[in-house]
């Protein structure tokens, strides 16, 4: 059997895989920061016989602190770690530093995924057949990067953040096959479509309104499923890959260039080292 850590696991495509797997009998670790969603999912796994295989690790990804100790708990407690999964964001209209001092975007969007891609290393090489699926859409050409703002301090939009935060994951995509593609451990970015998730955030009303609209022509969760399921089943031989509602896409072009993600690996640790 598994062992899978989804980060995002109490909502939308987060929940759904967690169920998918605890119903195959794999066990599943998720990370959240909503202690009563929390015991929601316990619950639900106990109800379903899944007791002893699900686990709840309560983190807001936002902060670094939160984020390195529940990677150290899960660490601790499992040697082993077959697929770690990235689910989780947060629409902000609004431009909002978290009390570490970060651009929220910035810091759950891609710090998190970051450091509990860095933490979690070690008990991923041990498996036979590891993986990390980033879900974040790649593909957005590399002129999206501010590469002398990082974290947006002019000219603010929600929805570029996020835009933005998705490119520097396809950049941290690179670096982290770069560094860990030789000890096994596959890296997979996807991008399943607009799907019918609870669209986390906070929206201004014309954003709201989009996003309403949006819902109504999404596709169901579970459709959203089948291309991250099969790149924990069966990962892909290369390092990297990448795929945008099921279609593979090429990551040996100029928007996956490994200098940009070198760049980018270099700003943020010594931007983390000053912190």
């Amino acid at each position: 059997m598994s062992t899978l850590v989804i980060a995002g696991g109490t909502d939308g495509i987060g929940k759904a895989l967690a169920e998918v797997y605890l119903g195959r009998g794999d066990t599943v670790v998720v990370i959240g920061r909503n202690p009563e969603k929390g015991r929601r999912f316990l619950d639900a796994a106990a109800a379903a016989g899944a007791a002893g295989r699900a686990f709840f690790v309560t983190a807001d990804l936002s902060l670094l602190k939160e984020t390195s100790r529940a990677a150290e708990e899960i660490r601790a407690a499992f040697p082993t770690v077959d697929a770690l999964v990235f689910c989780a964001r947060h629409y902000r209209f609004r431009r909002t530093e978290t009390a570490e001092g970060y651009e929220e975007n910035f810091a759950l969007f891609y710090l998190s995924r970051l450091v509990l891609g860095r933490a979690l290393a070690e008990p991923l090489s041990r498996a036979r057949h590891p993986v990390v699926v980033n879900v974040a859409g790649p593909g957005a050409g590399l002129d999206i990067v501010q590469w002398d703002d990082l974290q947006l301090s002019r000219g603010y939009h929600g929805g570029a953040a996020l835009g933005h935060g998705g490119k520097l994951n396809d950049l941290l995509g690179v670096s982290y096959a770069e560094q860990h593609g030789p000890a096994g451990i596959r890296y997979v970015l996807i991008h399943p479509g607009v799907t019918a998730t609870g669209f986390s955030g906070e929206y201004d009303r014309a954003t709201l309104a989009h996003i309403r609209s949006m819902q109504a022509h999404a596709k169901p969760v579970e459709a959203a499923l089948p291309p991250i399921i099969d790149a924990i089943d069966e990962p892909p031989v290369e390092a990297l890959s990448a795929y945008v509602e099921g279609r593979r896409i090429p990551v040996d072009t100029p928007d996956f260039d490994p200098a940009a993600a070198r760049r980018l690996r270099d700003l943020t640790d010594r931007l983390l080292a000053g912190s």
